[in-house]
């Protein structure tokens, strides 16, 4: 089962992680890569963690650019709300 976390990074950027997906690559955008130490790893933000709103719009339909362009104009705190992946054991 997974479940749904809301994450706030508090800002300025750099982030910590990078973004894989969007509507554009028919993936869901997803986190694949955290930078060691940065906000994202310190704010619970996992590798694989599928990112379902960022400060508050949706992402369904969105694009790898235009994610990365609202990510951008985030300069203060950053929302993220996210979905972890299924445990697997």
């Amino acid at each position: 089962m997974s479940s749904n976390s809301s994450v706030t990074l508090f800002g300025p950027a750099p982030w910590g992680f990078r973004l894989q997906g969007g509507k554009d690559f028919n993936m869901p955008l997803t986190i694949s890569r955290l930078t060691d130490g940065g906000k994202a790893a310190k704010g619970g933000i996992g590798i694989g963690d599928i990112v379902l709103s960022i400060d508050g719009i949706a992402t369904e339909g969105m694009n790898h650019l235009e994610a990365q362009n609202k990510i951008k104009c985030c300069t203060g705190n950053l929302r993220l709300n996210l979905q972890k992946p299924t445990a697997r054991g």
